[in-house]
């Protein structure tokens, strides 16, 4: 379709031989677990899903929480938030964590059983006073009660998030407390007018987290991209379900 369709892609992708590692991150993982045959159209065939339109209000949260906490990290003082929830731990001013913030740099390991260099941007860290370092994650969005649990089935991919930071900074060489936290902020719509400005709820959610899945899943992923086949769907993909739909309806 002319003016719509503008062909496959050509940069980052993966060609079976190749000794140069490959470029995973964080969230492309994600998309495998989620479904690997929308992972293998993109990574290895050059076509991605739609995009989605950019969450701006929601990158201003971002922006604006790493902001309030770097305060603290350069006083070196405790967030009023963690004060609140009873949490022994501090924004930590590492020498890498400008870098590890950067979207397309981060934290980056070779995965040297598949060459494959994975890599994820983090929000914050914090470090505990046995000097274990803690995967901070920040979201925002607007419901109606108390965010205080991870109980929606989109929450998963979240979980997955975190322990994906969590083993990044592992192979790093750091000590890494289990337990990372989400700092939820919960735009309210209760107030009587907008009057320009947005309240928000802070609430702070911890994550035990466990990364021992995540070395299969890497070899997984790595025998994916090295068949001569498109895989099947994921069971739960809708991205497949319409194109199966749209296939039946246009045949």
């Amino acid at each position: 379709m002319p003016g719509y369709y503008k062909g496959k892609r050509t940069r980052n992708i993966y060609q079976p031989g190749d000794t140069k590692p490959f470029k995973l991150s964080r969230s492309k993982i994600d998309r495998f677990v989620e479904c690997p045959r929308c992972f293998y159209i993109d990574r290895r065939l050059g076509v991605d899903r739609p995009p989605g339109f950019p969450f701006t209000l929601n990158l201003a949260v971002d922006t604006l929480l790493k902001k309030e906490f770097d305060i603290h990290r350069a006083a070196n003082t405790q967030h009023p938030l963690l004060e609140t929830y009873g949490i022994d731990a501090r924004p930590v001013a590492h020498e890498n964590l400008t870098a590890w913030r950067q979207n397309f740099v981060g934290i980056q390991h070779l995965h040297e059983s598949t060459n494959l260099l994975i890599t994820g941007a983090i929000d914050d860290l914090w470090q505990e006073p046995d000097g274990a370092y803690v995967v901070v994650d920040y979201k925002a969005t607007s419901k109606n009660d108390t965010i205080d649990v991870l109980d929606q089935p989109w929450h998963a991919g979240y979980k997955r998030q975190m322990e994906i930071y969590q083993w990044l900074l592992r192979r790093y060489g750091l000590k890494v407390a289990d337990t990372g936290y989400f700092v939820y902020a919960n735009g309210s719509t209760d107030e009587a007018a907008f009057d320009a400005r947005l309240e928000f709820e802070l609430t702070l959610i911890p994550y035990t987290g466990n990364d021992d899945w995540l070395d299969g899943v890497l070899e997984e992923i790595h025998a994916c991209l090295n068949k001569d086949h498109i895989p099947t769907a994921g069971f739960k993909c809708d991205y497949c379900r319409y194109r199966y739909a749209v296939a039946e309806v246009t045949a």
